[in-house]
């Protein structure tokens, strides 16, 4: 049945339908996952704990390595150029399969041609600010921003990430606050300027943030998942304040275009074994993250709706960054 769907959902996601003399025998040397981020941040966090498990499952390495910059898009370009073997993999955010092809003119990849593997997580963003803003409540935040249109900046893990995105819909739907951007090359250097109070407040999801908000040094106002979270009970959703608010940062794992499709069943397979393990539930836990799972087919269906909603923020916000 998984082929039969594979089949349907072939025109969209660039899906290669050849079998592969070789997957049953995959894999026969180290693979490499590129994360198109920083290390540090859940982007690169999240890949390492699966890499570990699929070494271990295979008895073979696999490394996880960082390519960054361009808003991913340098990491996605490297990915797509490479050998349709299964040795080259992709551990990505929304930025590079959803949310770029709607913010630049021009990208040297094509979104829709990548093979989805299979969801690993997902990450609920929160709105932090730094001890120094005069806003305990999102109320507050907003009144104060609204008083004092300029006064206020905000840092992002870079142009287009979820960040940037998050920021730019909080703005809109405040009633059009006037609060400044200041990209930042990844998650890490945007986090070290909100703990150093170089900048005044950030969303960044709760994974890689949730220690430096129970420790006193930010302030969380309100977490951007469709209801409470368990990590952290006394933030509110945003939807409370914000009718319809959501913003929450996945990571998947994809394949260069034309994949085999028996390479990529057998890959899903595996990081679905992955997730399921009780001491991966618990690291994930830990993150503040859900565990997602999937089939191919079930992916390629959540990028596209993703792709529908950010389209409509970045159309609404007017967001360009090039």
């Amino acid at each position: 049945m998984i082929r039969r769907f594979l089949l349907t959902a072939a025109f969209t996601f660039g899906f290669a339908l050849a079998p592969s003399a070789h997957a049953q025998a995959y894999p026969a040397r180290p693979i490499r996952i590129v994360v198109p981020y920083p290390a540090g941040g859940s982007a690169d966090l999240l890949p390492r704990i699966f890499a570990e498990k699929l070494g271990a499952k295979w008895g073979q390495p696999v490394l996880v390595e960082n390519r960054p910059g361009a808003s991913g898009n340098i990491g996605a370009e490297f990915v797509y150029k490479a050998e349709p073997d299964g040795y080259t993999l992709f551990a990505t955010a929304p930025g590079p399969l959803v949310v770029n092809q709607n913010l630049f003119s021009k990208l040297a990849y094509d979104p829709s041609q990548f093979v989805p593997v299979s969801m690993m997580a997902a990450i609920p963003n929160v709105l932090l600010v730094t001890p120094s803003v005069p806003a305990k409540t999102v109320e507050e935040l907003i009144a104060y921003a609204a008083a004092n249109p300029g006064k206020l900046n905000y840092g992002s893990q870079g142009n287009g990430t979820t960040s940037h995105l998050t920021a730019e819909l909080f703005k809109s739907a405040a009633g059009g606050l006037q609060i400044a951007h200041i990209p930042y090359k990844g998650s890490a250097p945007a986090m070290a300027a909100l703990l150093a109070g170089e900048i005044d407040l950030m969303f960044d999801n709760l994974g890689v943030t949730l220690r430096h908000v129970k420790s006193g040094r930010l302030r969380a106002l309100a977490t951007c998942s469709e209801k409470r979270v368990a990590s952290l009970p006394e933030a509110p959703a945003m939807s409370e304040i914000l009718s319809g608010f959501s913003s929450v940062a996945w990571f998947g794992i994809v394949a260069p275009p034309k994949t085999p499709i028996p390479i990529v069943e057998k890959l899903s397979a595996a990081v679905i074994e992955v997730i399921r393990m009780p001491d991966v539930r618990e690291r994930l836990a830990n993150l503040s993250a859900e565990p997602i799972g999937g089939t191919p087919v079930e992916m390629a269906a959540f990028m596209k709706r993703d792709e529908e909603r950010w389209k409509r923020v970045i159309e609404s916000a007017r967001v360009k960054v090039d």
